[in-house]
This record gives C-alpha cells, structure tokens and sequence, in this order.
C-alpha cells in the first residue's frame, strides 16, 4: 500500500495519500519520478493531504514538495513527523 507520493528523490516531504496515519505506523512513500519506494515510520499522526517528513531537517533547511522549494524549516523536523506551518514558514517574506 502506497501511503505518501512524492516526485523526486530530492524531496524532503511526502503527502499523505491515505486516511488513518497513526504515530509507529510504517509508511511506504512512492517517489514517482524514478517509482520507487522508500520507507518511514511515522512519529506523529498524519492527515490526508498533510505533508510528512522523509528525512531529518534543522532549522534553515529548505523543504522540497514535488520538486519545488516550498519553503525553509523554523522547528527541526524529525523522519516520520507531520511538516506543517508549526515548522515550515515560507521565504516569500
């Protein structure tokens, strides 16, 4: 079961593509591009459509969405947690 999609290997986040992601729950991530699948286990609960982190990322680190810079994190980010505007801010301003 595919649980998030992303589309680069380069992306630091997957969309969650199914309801009912509970922390310990191990994700399958499809990386469309080159379709393969990565996994990770989630830390926190995910909503559907929600963003979920693949990698580690510090504060300052740009996050990739769908290979596009979507922003820069503000709170580290963990492997398996939900990435959100909690830790996630725009560079527009």
């Amino acid at each position: 079961m595919i649980h998030a999609v992303l589309h680069e290997a380069k992306d630091t986040v997957g969309v969650a593509v199914v309801e009912g992601i509970t922390a310990g729950m191990n994700l399958n991530a499809w990386i469309m591009d080159e379709d393969e699948i990565v996994t990770v286990s989630a830390k926190q609960d995910i909503p559907i459509g929600h963003k979920v982190a693949l990698r580690d990322m510090a504060v300052g680190d740009t996050v990739f969405k769908y290979g596009v810079d979507i922003g820069k994190v503000v709170a580290p980010i963990t492997a398996g947690e939900h990435a959100h505007v909690h830790n996630i801010k725009t560079k527009r301003w």
